[in-house]
């Protein structure tokens, strides 16, 4: 019986008010993102309410009007017309969420909830849901819990007005209520927890970036970094230019804890390609502040692979939002490599070559193609080691018979070219960074002369 509770769907509605600044265009693609996020949340959206204003409703976000007529919806008040969502497809349904596609403040949201009689979650609120359930690491789910708190805090103090409101009403009485009080300790306690959580991310922070440069000193790895829009397809991607098995789902936010892999087949330098959170238009700027963290991996890497959906409509957008964010982490100053993915999505063989010269003709550096595409793959990554082998050097080492066991790190090290050898040794023809050539150099001399 608890099992099929469990299975039993959530019916959402979603609302958004247009204002004039707002596009069409830009109005339609910021929905139907937020009809994905409701989604990846497990949410079956069954109507959208729109509305055009000058501005939002300064006490419920949403006009009167609107919200009787929502209202009227979540309680099967209205008239069936051949067009309902619900009507067409589902039936009689119980809808207990209306989702808002802005961050509205917590007395507009109280107001809103009371009014059409089910439960608010502002856009924001969804994104931060949807991080709390997908986060996996300790870092990852103490900065989800720190932008979580900061998000709750003052709708904290708007529930316990509501309370203390009703308390005086109940009462007869005035003043400092004890709901009041209990609020002022609720507040204490959410900061002290920030602070405490705060400090744990410094200290990971501290360990992870040092792990990271006694693993660089140690094998002399370059690092690449996958960044982009949630959903283009990072994580396919990542799939297939390391072999290794990651999280690919159809879903908003599926990645939210950076994965390193090794760039396979191995190259010289050694490659670790890292994937990254995804990109999302009005991404909470506590989210942004708090995962500062898993996007320093864009911030340490020498390229990063800007994935773009080739397929959706509304790319420029996701471009333009990805960019933003990687100026705001200071991160837009690494070297980058435009990949428009999922060009197998786009419709046959004549529209996706249509396609592809468009945007080699707006973008001429970028690289058009599909992570499913074993041909294309091999390509992108010819390019990026040719990217990281542009400053290596050749020169030639010569490893005594006595001194064979530097052989293997030679070899780890650097690209043997050739190999040929006499009654004194072997002389070895290498490609790669002209530091590690020269500290091997230094290293096989120096084992010669103990």
């Amino acid at each position: 019986m608890q099992k099929e509770d469990k299975e039993q769907p959530n019916y959402a509605i979603v609302a958004a008010v247009q204002i004039p600044s707002v596009t069409d265009i830009e109005f339609e693609a910021s929905l139907n993102e937020l009809r994905e996020l409701a989604k990846t949340l497990g949410f079956t959206v069954v109507k959208t309410f729109v509305q055009k204003r000058a501005g939002f409703d300064v006490t419920a976000y949403l006009g009167a009007g609107k919200r009787q007529e929502i209202r009227d919806y979540v309680n099967n008040e209205y008239e069936i017309t051949e067009v309902d969502e619900v009507a067409a497809n589902l039936g009689d349904v119980e809808i207990n969420t209306l989702l808002v596609d802005h961050e509205i403040s917590p007395s507009q949201a109280r107001n809103l909830e009371l009014e059409v009689g089910c439960v608010v979650m502002d856009r924001t609120m969804v994104i931060l849901e949807i991080f709390h359930r997908n986060a996996r690491s300790r870092a990852a789910r103490a900065q989800v819990e720190i932008a979580r708190l900061g998000y709750m805090a003052p709708r904290m103090r708007e529930a316990a007005k509501l309370a203390g409101s009703q308390g005086r009403q109940r009462s007869g009485e005035g003043g400092r209520g004890a709901g009041e009080s209990q609020t002022e300790l609720d507040r204490r306690k959410i900061r002290d927890r920030i602070a405490e959580l705060q400090l744990e991310i410094v200290a990971m922070d501290a360990e992870r970036k040092t792990q990271r440069a006694r693993r660089q000193e140690r094998q002399g790895i370059a690092g690449i970094a996958l960044v982009g829009y949630t959903n283009a397809g990072k994580s396919t991607l990542m799939r297939a230019l390391t072999g290794s098995e990651v999280l690919v789902a159809n879903k908003l936010f599926a990645t939210l804890d950076t994965t390193v892999r090794s760039l396979y087949p191995e190259s010289v330098p050694r490659i670790l390609v890292s994937d990254t959170v995804g990109f999302i238009k009005n991404l909470p700027h506590g989210l942004v502040a708090s995962f500062k963290s898993t996007l320093d991996e864009a911030l340490d890497a020498s390229l990063l692979l800007h994935v773009i959906d080739a397929s959706d409509p509304g790319f420029v957008r996701q471009l333009e939002v990805t960019n933003e964010v990687l100026e705001e982490i200071g991160a837009d100053v690494v070297p980058r490599l435009r990949i428009f993915n999922k060009i197998d999505y786009v419709g046959d063989a004549a529209a996706q070559a249509e396609c592809e010269a468009t945007l080699r003709e707006k973008y001429p550096d970028c690289i058009v193609m599909s992570a499913k595409r074993p041909d294309d793959v091999a390509k992108l990554h010819q390019t990026i080691v040719a990217f990281f082998q542009q400053d290596l050097i050749e020169a030639e080492l010569f490893l005594p018979w006595s001194a064979q066991q530097w052989r293997g790190k030679i070899y780890a090290s650097c690209q043997v070219l050739e190999e040929r050898s006499d009654n004194d040794g072997a002389f070895l023809m290498v490609r790669g960074e002209a530091e590690a050539i020269n500290k091997l150099r230094a290293q096989v001399q120096a084992s010669t002369l103990d």
